[in-house]
C-alpha cells in the first residue's frame, strides 16, 4: 500500500473505518490480546516494512501484544487498582485501558505530544520514590542522555516499584555517536531516521549501572509456541521485556 493509499484510509472516519476493517479482515488466524479481536491477518508496518504485524482495529504491534500478555502472565498488573503508574510515550493502543483501569493513578507523559504531563525524560518531576511503576517503550534510543533517563525513572519508583523499559536490540554492543545530526545517517547507524543509537544486549549492564535488577523476558519464554503463532509475536522486532526493579538484585535472563 502506498502512502496516498494510506492517507485516504486514514482520512476515512473511524467509525466507518472500523466497519470497513471487521469487513476486510474478518477471520481468526491472528488474534489481538490488546483489543481481543481476531482478524484474517494484521497489516503490513514499520519504515522497513513487516507483513502482517499491526492490528487493523486497535494498532498493537509485535511488541504491544508481547507486553500485554506479559503484564497478564507474569504481574498483577490488572490487579492493581489503585497503583501509580507513569506511562511515557502513552501507546495509543494501550492508554485508554490503563487509564480506565487505574484511574487517578494513571499519568501519561510526554516531552512533544498532548499528554497529562509535559515531561523530559532525563528530568522527571516526580519526587522520589513516589511511583509503583513506570511504562517506557521504545523511548531510550531517541533520548540524547539515556543514562541520566534511567537513573531517573529509578528514582522516581517506590521501593517496591517496578518498571517496564523496551529498546530495540538490533546490533551485538550499543553504538551511539552524538556528533551525527543527519537523518540519512541516524537512520543508516541506528535504524530509523529520530534514533541517537542503536541498542545492543548490553542494555542490561546500562540498567544495572542505573541502579536496577532485571529480569528479560522473550516471547518464547512464557509463550507456547501456537500463541506466538496467532498473536503474530514471533518477527525480532517484538524485542524483550526488560522488567526493572529496585533495589538491584542480580540480573535473571531466561
Amino acid at each position: 500500500m502506498n502512502k496516498y493509499a494510506r492517507a485516504i484510509i486514514r482520512a476515512i472516519p473511524t467509525p466507518l473505518r472500523s466497519a470497513l476493517n471487521r469487513i476486510v479482515y474478518f477471520g481468526s488466524k491472528r488474534h489481538c490480546p490488546v483489543c481481543g479481536r481476531n482478524a484474517r491477518v494484521f497489516l503490513r508496518t514499520g519504515v522497513a516494512r513487516r507483513a502482517d504485524a499491526r492490528c487493523p482495529y486497535c494498532n498493537s504491534v509485535e511488541r504491544h501484544r508481547m507486553l500485554w500478555r506479559y503484564l497478564q502472565e507474569k504481574t498483577d498488573f490488572f490487579r492493581s487498582r489503585g497503583a501509580k503508574l507513569l506511562h511515557v510515550a502513552a501507546e495509543d493502543c494501550f492508554e485508554p485501558r490503563f487509564r480506565k483501569l487505574l484511574g487517578a493513578g494513571y499519568t501519561s507523559a510526554d516531552f512533544m505530544k498532548p499528554a497529562d504531563v509535559k515531561m523530559d525524560i532525563q528530568n522527571i518531576q516526580f519526587p522520589d520514590a513516589t511511583l509503583d511503576t513506570v511504562f517506557c517503550s521504545h523511548v531510550l534510543e531517541q533520548v540524547p542522555d539515556a543514562r541520566q533517563a534511567t537513573t531517573e525513572i529509578c528514582r522516581v519508583l517506590k521501593p517496591t516499584g517496578w518498571a517496564i523499559l523496551m529498546v530495540p536490540i538490533t546490533v551485538d554492543r550499543t553504538i551511539e555517536d552524538p556528533s551525527i545530526t543527519d537523518p540519512k545517517e541516524r537512520l543508516r547507524l541506528f535504524g530509523q531516521h529520530d534514533h541517537v543509537r542503536a541498542y545492543g544486549p548490553d542494555f542490561v549492564n546500562r540498567l544495572h549501572e542505573a541502579g536496577f535488577g532485571v529480569t528479560e523476558t522473550k516471547a518464547a519464554d512464557f509463550l507456547s509456541a501456537p500463541e506466538i503463532e496467532r498473536i503474530a509475536v514471533s518477527h525480532p522486532m517484538t524485542g524483550e521485556v526488560f522488567h526493572c526493579t529496585k533495589p538491584r538484585q542480580p540480573a535473571v535472563t531466561k
